[in-house]
């Protein structure tokens, strides 16, 4: 067996993963494997960095024609979650964080979806609040305000920057507990629940700092996210202003028809 190349898994032969193709079925072939196909990368039985072989290896392997087999390898590619490299075949990206517009957390949704997320505090200080998040939390422009920058990485790879304001005081913020877990959790566990929230989504491009920061290139579509929390009495308890990877990140919506 031909070593894999740095960065990569071993091949995945399919008929490991239980594939098994209906020919008596409506649903075309190509579909099929591609459903099977993407059902074992989110269900972790093909692990990112995982190579599935060139199309006319598959094709033979599968009892498929090589049409058939490219067809579906391209809708996941289409999907993010496969990706072509020259000299190294068709590979299973990271998977994306696919997050609901809700009021929760980053840190709940990555452990909700099994991606044991782990975080760097780069800043825990009172300082004074610079005047989106003094308006945000109702302060005086320049007045203390408890000031809060992680990083919030999955399977050791830098998803998110997080920048948060909340007012000073309203809870003790350790950095240990900072890392071990996330913000909103602190916040009930002190008793504070979080109500409702006013939020924004939007895009920037990373600059050098934020490239270095996320392991973007200069240039890269990041998300970014500006939420301001409040407790059911209407009093802001936290403003944060984060930004994402795009490239491993995404927001799911539901959205309703009017009636």
């Amino acid at each position: 067996m031909t070593p894999a190349a740095p960065g990569t898994r071993p091949s995945a032969p399919p008929g490991d993963l239980g594939l098994v193709l209906d020919r008596a079925s409506p649903v075309p072939l190509y579909h099929q494997l591609a459903q099977q196909l993407t059902a074992a990368i989110e269900g972790g039985a093909l692990a990112p960095g995982s190579l599935l072989g060139n199309e006319v290896d598959l094709a033979g392997r599968l009892g498929l024609s090589r049409p058939t087999v490219r067809q579906a390898l391209q809708s996941l590619v289409d999907k993010g979650l496969l990706v072509r490299r020259r000299g190294v075949g068709t590979q299973v990206v990271h998977t994306r964080v696919r997050r609901p517009l809700e009021l929760s957390s980053l840190y709940d949704d990555l452990e909700t979806a099994g991606q044991s997320p782990t975080t760097r505090v780069l800043r825990n200080e009172v300082a004074p609040a610079p005047a989106a998040a003094a308006a945000a939390l109702g302060l005086a422009e320049g007045a203390p305000a408890h000031h809060l920058e992680r990083l919030r990485f999955t399977r050791g790879r830098p998803v998110a920057h997080l920048t948060n304001f909340l007012p000073q005081g309203l809870l003790e913020l350790d950095t240990g507990r900072l890392e071990a877990t996330g913000l909103y959790r602190l916040l009930r566990a002190a008793g504070l629940t979080l109500h409702s929230a006013r939020q924004s989504v939007g895009a920037a491009s990373a600059g050098a700092e934020e490239a270095a920061r996320l392991e973007e290139p200069e240039g890269a579509a990041l998300l970014t996210m500006r939420r301001t929390a409040y407790d059911h009495t209407g009093r802001a308890l936290e403003y944060g202003c984060h930004q994402y990877r795009a490239s491993c990140y995404s927001f799911d919506f539901h959205l309703l028809a009017r009636s």
